[in-house]
């Protein structure tokens, strides 16, 4: 489960960076919170996106590090990621791991699923200073 401030985006984000579909959400008025369940099609993994209705942040504990998901092609889901504005802090140049972050800010590393892609640019030549 992930708290997230700002729920719309936190769900584009996912969905558009990672193709993550929401499966099911719920609203508790009562409690003020939302919740909102993602998932890849025909599988087993969740995330579930939870939105208290008055905190406008949240700041990240020390004891969380990162969630890893595996993926098809992470060279495209790293393009993915820059198109929609967010930026890739240590890109894949082995052709096997990559990092970013969330509207809310937490980390999020990309594996390749199978063998390393072969390596190729633009991913060759970027510096791991987030700013390309």
């Amino acid at each position: 489960m992930l708290r997230v401030a700002d729920l719309k985006k936190s769900v584009l984000f996912f969905n558009q960076c990672l193709d993550l579909q929401v499966i099911r959400s719920f609203d508790n008025p009562a409690g003020r919170f939302s919740l909102v369940y993602l998932a890849y099609p025909a599988s087993d993994f969740e995330i579930e996106l939870t939105h208290n209705w008055d905190i406008d942040a949240y700041q990240t504990g020390n004891s969380f590090g990162h969630i890893a998901i595996r993926v098809d092609d992470i060279y495209d889901v790293c393009q993915r990621v820059i198109d929609f504005g967010y930026t890739i802090n240590r890109p894949p140049r082995d052709g096997s791991m990559a990092f970013f972050k969330t509207p809310d800010g937490i980390s999020i590393e990309l594996l390749q699923n199978g063998a390393p892609l072969t390596l190729s640019d633009p991913w060759l030549s970027m510096e791991n200073n987030g700013t390309w």
